[in-house]
C-alpha cells in the first residue's frame, strides 16, 4: 500500500491491479465472482434513464473511522453532489435504493473500504469520512449510446474516488480516464479484469468512462462497477 499511497499523492491518480488489490484483501480470483452476485440485486436508476442510458444502482453512505476501520451505515438519505461537480444534477436530490442487507454486511465490502481509507488518508489526515459506495450496472445497446458517465468528464465534489471492476460481460469500450485540472489527460485505461481498481485525487482531476456497446449486439452485455467516494466528515 506505500507505493499506492506515494503515486496517488504525487500524480492524482493510481491504478490497483487485480494481484495488489487481491492481497490487501487476503482473497483470490474466484471471490470477484461471489462478490458480483450482489450485482444481479439492483434495481432501476430513473435519472439515467431519462438519459437514454438503462443502468441499474443501489447506494449506502457509511461513516468510516480510519483508526479503528469501523463503517457504520447511517440512516437512509438522499444522493446529493457537491455544486461544481457533476453539472448533469445541479441541487438535486437523488432518491436511489439502498443496498441490500448482504451487501452491506459483505466482508468484501468492508475490506475494499479499508483499502480506501488508507489512501484516502494520503490525500488527507482524517480520522472520520463519509464513505458513499454505489454499486452501478450499465446495459450496452447496438442502437443506443450507452454511458458509464453521461455527465462526461466530471467531480464528484469529495477527496477520493474510486472505480472498481466487477465484471464485463459482451461488451467494448468503456475507456476510463483521468484528467488534470488544465485538462490535460493524466491516465486512460479500460478496466477488464475483475477486481482492477482506479482512484483518483477529486479534488485536483476530472474522471470519466466512454460509451460501451455490445461486442455481440444479439447478446446482453453489461459492465458492473462499484464506486465509493471518500470525503471529511468536517469541511
Amino acid at each position: 500500500m506505500t507505493i499506492a499511497r506515494e503515486r496517488l499523492l504525487a500524480a492524482g491518480t493510481y491504478l490497483m491491479a487485480p494481484a495488489e488489490l487481491n492481497a490487501c484483501l487476503g482473497v483470490g480470483a474466484a471471490a470477484w465472482q461471489r462478490f458480483g452476485c450482489h450485482w444481479n440485486e439492483l434495481a432501476p436508476d430513473p435519472y439515467a434513464a431519462k438519459l437514454g442510458t438503462r443502468r441499474l444502482r443501489r447506494y449506502g453512505h457509511f461513516m468510516y473511522r480510519t483508526d479503528d476501520h469501523s463503517a457504520v451505515l447511517m440512516p437512509r438519505d438522499a444522493f446529493v453532489q457537491a455544486d461544481g461537480s457533476n453539472p448533469l444534477y445541479v441541487d438535486l436530490e437523488r432518491h436511489f435504493e439502498p443496498l441490500t442487507d448482504r451487501f452491506t454486511h459483505d466482508p468484501m465490502l468492508h475490506g475494499v473500504l479499508e483499502v480506501l481509507g488508507d489512501l484516502a488518508t494520503a490525500l488527507d489526515d482524517v480520522n472520520e469520512w463519509h464513505a458513499k459506495a454505489t454499486p452501478f450496472r450499465v446495459f450496452a445497446s447496438p442502437d443506443a449510446c450507452s454511458s458509464p458517465t453521461p455527465e462526461g468528464l466530471h467531480r464528484d465534489g469529495v477527496t477520493l474516488v474510486s472505480s472498481l471492476l466487477i465484471d464485463r460481460h459482451n461488451v467494448v469500450g468503456g475507456e476510463s480516464s483521468v484528467h488534470g485540472a488544465d485538462g490535460g489527460q493524466l491516465m486512460e485505461t479500460t478496466l477488464r479484469e475483475p477486481g482492477t481498481l482506479l482512484v483518483g485525487d477529486d479534488r485536483s482531476t476530472l474522471h470519466g468512462v466512454s460509451p460501451i456497446r455490445p461486442r455481440d449486439p444479439a447478446a446482453a452485455a453489461w459492465r458492473d462497477v462499484l464506486v465509493i467516494t471518500f470525503a471529511p466528515s468536517t469541511p
